[in-house]
């Protein structure tokens, strides 16, 4: 089974902006809001909404300066 033959899942990589990493990011942000409203907050849900959002915002500046070079 690959990643786009799960439901809601396949669609918006089939529509997507052909690039994995960034419909990775987006589909991957609901799954980390979940995780913390399971375990509640504490240091390490802190600490993956950090990593989340730095490599989320990351990636859009990275691909934003190569794109515009």
């Amino acid at each position: 089974m690959k990643i786009g033959d799960l439901p809601y899942v396949g669609d918006p990589l089939e529509e997507g902006a052909e690039d994995r990493v960034f419909d990775s990011l987006l589909l991957l942000g609901p799954v980390i809001v979940a995780l913390i409203a399971v375990l509640g907050r504490s240091a390490l849900t802190t600490g993956i909404a950090i990593a989340y959002l730095s490599s989320f915002v990351g990636y859009v500046l990275y691909r934003g300066v190569l794109e515009g070079a």
